[in-house]
């Protein structure tokens, strides 16, 4: 085995550090990294299951362009930059600059960010450059210049484990971010740890851990925080003097809160919560200087997220919690490089290096650094707005990068007919069949994690280097070479002379300096910003290639800066933070008698975005296989649907079908579907496709959190699963999800249509027409059951079970015979009764994937060995012992067992 690479996870924005080993086998071996202080070694299951996701099956390889009559041609890169720069040329010369944009993405290097960035703002001279970080990030962006002048995050992880309160506000750390949160759970678990308490409708795997649960009702978490802020005034926990020599706005922000939120009882009525649970929430925020906030997509996605960023921050401000160890708000970031994005202008209202477009000195500041020919000189296009630009022909290029808008914009069937309008859409991927992609004109192959080269930063502002291990495969290049070439075609050669990402860094590190102190007499003033890589402005490729982990600002030893702001002196031109004045407004969209539910969005926990990593790994896809509705029983009941069976989620935007379950900690009134699931994982599972399209007005951030629904029945006349070694033509059920297995495909399906004859749609649907094989059947029509096997040569191909009913066998001793060579006699007959064959050969619902330990080997093992702690059961079993994410599910285990045995 070669040696291990250090690099950095291509998930969240946790940025965890990974050592990956390429085998003889050319298999990857994937490790977390020791030496990295963001994730000390640990990493979450998504993480130690990359390897799993780096084979080039179904892989953009070679660039392509879609012919006028739909067909697909591959060409060469010649043929495809020239019709890129061609289109955009055309459309410039006849529409001006603002008739073309960009929509990239947080999975983007920082190096390939700053490029498309350029080319956009200082050459093309549009701010129609947009991020998918505007869907999860950008209204705490919005709070952080609102409070302190600058988008920054003031803390990182060590004050986690370092404080005695914790705060975990519109976030499911523990399945969304669980390295941060297994180092909040070690700290509480050595005694000295802190207090935790989740603030979330939902009552969800985080809460397991938690001392406190706030189910808020969605929407009202700025009647929250001012409430709090008017508690802390009202009892005395202020820091007066931090309030008096590093704030303002103190008094406006306290009158907001004060005039409606100064009563808690009317406070817990607003929110739904119990008088003396707020008030327990208050007093330990009061009594505990060391208070850590950390928020992220329930917080954000919403019409008020930015006023729910800044009430959060206001109760910071007035305790003076913040720049000190073991406190602060923390703003957990949903991709791998949302930060980065940001530092180099990767938002349409944002320019490179923390300056901002509608300041003229900032124009001026970064023009003059590029020596660019046009600057653009108003705020772009954000996201939501792009995409209706697009539609109404206002916008008649865009070029989408490493992102899938049909699947995760809100009112996404809009963001479909847009891009069937468009005249040019290029698509730069590393998958060729995307919701997406098939709307493009040119589809550009890029590099993918293990290929690509340059750096990303994490929430904690600490820059890693993704590392290539793995050649190019096929025609695929870099995202900077590719905009770059385009940029050369173009005309703007001079300001494009890049050899690699190693120049592009060197670039972006003198800018974060330029103007950043004392002006030298040129006529420019400086624009102080703590985003300074100054001192790695010099490093030479073999140093950059070298580059070790380093929080931003650095010093000028090339240290980095663990926390901000710890001398009180923020980012505005005083030098003062600021209080934020945050009334609360209710959601745009409230429920009516038309749509009475209200939807909740959100991740599981092995999945990621739209499932193009992650939907190729076997491993993941164990956990939670399909796409599912949780609702509250009270309401299943009330709109006629149950458990297990399929249901249609109408809004007035969309409307898709998901399995009914319950147990998530649903409220009732409220639903809960999870973003993943795409048209290539599922025949009608788009969420996106339902979420009302209203935004944040400062922060463009669409409102995820809460938008109004109806349930209703979704009758079919069977259910079934088929397993295949094949992949099977997805037409011919009404429904059906695809899950990737060790062996097989696994579709769950269900149609609404009778079948006359089963077997006859069997053969033909699972392609069993070899008359040598075995074709293994039962049928019992008075119950509705058929289970069928296609064998060849004593090796099982294909098999699928159908039934009237839910009462479909277990999936996963099924899935163990595709991994044998043979079927013997008792297989055969197992296969036909729809059971396994001895006790034990089921083990149920995968729960860790780190190991693949299904539920019912853990539920007999603490049956039969009475094992009472997480511990416990991974000393037996080992799951629990690696990345933790499933600790939550094992303790509701624990419970559920005692609960039945003290029946």
């Amino acid at each position: 085995m070669n040696g291990a690479h250090a690099t950095t996870c291509p998930y969240c924005g946790v940025g965890c550090g990974v050592l990956a080993s390429v085998g003889a086998d050319g298999a990857v071996g994937v490790t977390g990294d020791p030496g990295h202080g963001s994730n000390l070694g640990r990493l979450c299951v998504k993480g130690a299951a990359l390897g799993e996701t780096l084979d080039l099956q179904g892989r953009l390889l070679q660039p392509t362009l879609r012919e006028p009559g739909g067909a697909l041609r591959r060409v060469g890169w010649g043929e495809a930059l020239d019709r890129v720069a061609g289109g955009f040329r055309r459309i410039l010369d006849n529409h001006g600059p603002d008739a073309v944009a960009f929509y990239v993405s947080g999975q983007l290097l920082t190096e390939d960010y700053y490029v498309v960035n350029k080319l956009a703002k200082g050459y093309i001279g549009t701010a129609n450059i947009d991020t998918n970080s505007r869907l999860c990030m950008s209204s705490a962006v919005a709070g952080h210049k609102r409070a302190f002048g600058e988008d920054v995050v003031p803390g990182c992880y060590e004050d986690l484990e370092q404080a005695e309160l914790i705060v975990l506000a519109g976030s499911n750390t523990a399945w969304c971010h669980p390295v941060v949160f297994q180092r909040m759970v070690k700290a509480k678990e050595q005694g000295a740890g802190p207090r935790i308490v989740v603030i979330d409708p939902r009552f969800t795997a985080t809460c397991e851990s938690a001392d406190l649960h706030l189910p808020i009702r969605p929407g009202t978490d700025v009647w929250l925080f001012n409430g709090l802020l008017s508690f802390l005034f009202r009892h005395g926990a202020i820091d007066a003097a931090f309030v008096d020599a590093h704030t303002q706005g103190f008094e406006q922000a306290l009158a907001a809160a004060e005039a409606e939120a100064g009563d808690p009882a009317e406070v817990a009525r607003r929110c739904g919560v119990q008088l003396a649970d707020l008030l327990t929430f208050y007093r330990w925020f009061a009594r505990h200087g060391k208070t850590v906030s950390l928020f992220s997509q329930g917080v954000n996605q919403s019409s008020s997220g930015t006023d729910k960023v800044n009430s959060l921050i206001n109760c910071h401000l007035l305790t003076g919690r913040i720049g000190k160890p073991g406190m602060g708000p923390f703003s957990i970031t949903g991709q791998p490089n949302a930060m980065g994005g940001r530092e180099v202008g990767g938002l349409a209202n944002m320019l490179a290096a923390h300056m901002d477009l509608h300041e003229a000195v900032h124009r001026d500041i970064v023009q003059s650094f590029w020596d660019s020919p046009r600057i653009a000189s108003r705020p772009g296009l954000k996201a939501v707005e792009l995409f209706d630009a697009v539609l109404e022909g206002r916008v008649k290029a865009l070029w989408i990068m490493g992102t899938n808008p049909v699947v995760s914009l809100p009112d996404a069937d809009r963001a479909k007919r847009a891009l069937a309008a468009c005249e040019l859409v290029v698509c730069s991927d590393i998958v060729e069949a995307t919701d997406t992609n098939a709307f493009a004109h040119v589809l550009l192959p890029a590099l993918g994690w293990g290929e690509k080269n340059g750096t990303v930063t994490s929430s904690e502002r600490r820059i890693s280097r993704q590392r290539p291990f793995l050649p190019a495969p096929g025609e695929a290049r870099a995202d900077w070479r590719i905009v770059r070439d385009v940029a050369q075609r173009l005309g703007f050669g001079r300001g494009f002379q890049y050899d690699g990402p190693h120049d592009i860094f060197i670039e972006h590190a003198r800018l974060t300096a330029f103007r950043n102190h004392a002006p030298r007499g040129d006529g420019l003033p400086a624009v102080p910003r703590q985003l300074d890589l100054g001192a790695l402005a010099a490093l030479s490729r073999q140093d950059y290639d070298a580059l070790a982990p380093v929080q931003w600002p650095v010093t000028a030893d090339g240290r980095g800066t663990p926390r901000l702001f710890a001398d009180g002196r923020f980012a505005h031109g005083d030098g003062r933070a600021r209080f934020v004045a945050t009334p609360g407004r209710a959601p745009a969209h409230a429920p009516d008698a038309e749509y009475p539910l209200v939807l909740n969005t959100g991740r599981v926990r092995d999945q990621w975005h739209t499932m193009t990593r992650t939907g190729k790994s076997p491993r993941l896809a164990g956990h939670i296989s399909e796409p599912y509705l949780d609702m509250h029983p009270h309401d299943a009941l009330r709109f006629g649907v149950r458990e297990g069976e399929l249901a249609r989620v109408r809004s007035r935007w969309g409307a898709m079908v998901a399995r009914v379950r319950h147990g998530g900690g649903i409220l009732a009134g409220h639903v809960f579907v999870p973003i993943h699931w795409n048209d290539q994982y599922a025949s009608d599972a788009r969420v996106g496709g339902l979420v009302n399209p209203v935004v944040d007005p400062v922060s463009g951030e669409p409102e995820f959190k809460h938008t109004p629904v109806r349930v209703e029945p979704f009758p079919v006349r069977w259910y079934g699963f088929a397993f295949g070694r094949h992949p099977l033509p997805t037409a011919r059920p009404h429904h059906w999800t695809l899950i990737r297995g060790e062996h097989f495909l696994r579709y769950e399906i269900a149609h609404r249509d009778r079948l006359a004859d089963c077997g006859t749609w069997a053969r033909a649907w699972l392609g069993a027409g070899d008359p040598d094989a075995d074709w293994l059947e039962y049928e019992d029509r008075s119950t509705g059951v058929y289970r069928a096997a296609y064998v060849v040569e004593d090796r099982i191909e294909a098999c699928i079970f159908l039934s009237a009913r839910q009462d479909l066998p277990a999936r996963q001793w099924l899935a163990g015979l595709f991994a044998q060579d043979r079927l013997d006699e008792s297989d055969r007959a197992s296969l036909l009764a729809g059971e396994p064959p001895g006790a034990g050969a089921d083990t149920g619902p995968i729960v860790c994937s780190c190991f693949g330990v299904g539920r019912n080997t853990l539920c007999a093992a603490i049956r039969e060995q009475g094992l009472e702690t997480p511990a416990q059961i991974t000393a037996s079993l080992r799951a629990g012992g690696n990345c933790g994410s499933c600790v939550p599910e094992l303790r509701q285990l624990i419970t559920e067992a005692h609960a039945e045995a003290g029946a």
